[in-house]
């Protein structure tokens, strides 16, 4: 059993975890601390570039945090964001560019859900490329969908998000990320699936749920959604350390004799 086949195993029998990971240094922690995936997020454009748009992060970018991440996650699965320009931009391109990502090591991709989706689904896991799916808010189109704001909480737009899990899973998608969606939506497509589903802003009921690690170590302060739990404020230890260091040097007391070369 590989290890997708492995994560597909787990429907129903306890909770998936899954967290953003950027680089060589957090990714090896993701899997020394038993992680179940690592995904190569896309958010890689705000919380590491500084931009506003996940839909400014380039391939290349991508590419390599994805080989980075992969070089530390041995034996946990590592899913790589296809960022916007990759397969919403131009389809034909799809399948060459998840190729790329496999040569960077990447154990599957994820696409967001647009119109052109279950194609592009269709197309990768024909060509053996495992792909994870991610329905409900897509911050890809978000401009479509009214800003960043839950998803499904009438019936039409409910009934359209279970829709949209039933396609990508009758295309091959090996799971489902929900994200911003009623409890009560991810806990009945969860139940209808037979794929598990990893909720971020979905409410307990999934089959898993994933952040960004950024956030749960308080390293990124701008914004913090409602549903993001800090577990650490990494951020302020860090610019106390700094502090530290600043102050060390500035009184000539680093480096120390034991610090320094004879």
């Amino acid at each position: 059993m590989n290890k997708i086949e492995k994560i597909r195993a787990k429907k129903g029998k306890g909770k998936i975890t899954m967290l953003t990971c950027y680089d060589y240094s957090f990714s090896r922690v993701l899997e020394e601390a038993g992680i179940d995936i690592i995904l190569v997020g896309d958010s890689l454009a705000n919380v590491v570039l500084g931009l506003d748009d996940t839909r400014q992060v380039s391939a290349e970018e991508m590419f390599n945090h994805t080989r980075a991440v992969c070089e530390a996650a041995k034996k946990t699965p590592v899913v790589a964001d296809m960022p916007y320009a990759t397969y919403q931009k131009d389809t034909d391109k799809c399948l060459r560019n998840a190729e790329k990502f496999m040569e960077m090591g990447a154990d599957a991709v994820k696409v967001e859900w647009f119109k052109d989706c279950p194609a592009v689904v269709d197309i990768l896991v024909k060509a053996g490329i495992p792909v994870m799916g991610h329905i409900g808010l897509t911050p890809q189109t978000v401009h479509l969908l009214g800003g960043y704001r839950v998803q499904g909480k009438d019936e039409p737009s409910a009934s359209r998000i279970k829709e949209q899990a039933k396609i990508l899973e009758d295309k091959g998608s090996f799971s489902l990320v929900l994200e911003c969606i009623p409890s009560q939506l991810a806990s009945a497509i969860t139940g209808e699936l037979k794929i598990p589903t990893i909720g971020i802003g979905a409410g307990r009921f999934c089959d898993g749920q994933v952040l960004v690690l950024y956030d749960i170590i308080g390293l990124y302060r701008d914004k913090k959604p409602r549903f993001v739990r800090a577990y650490m404020n990494l951020s302020r230890e860090l610019e106390e350390a700094v502090l530290k260091f600043k102050e060390d040097v500035e009184k000539g007391v680093f480096p120390s004799p034991e610090e320094s070369y004879r």
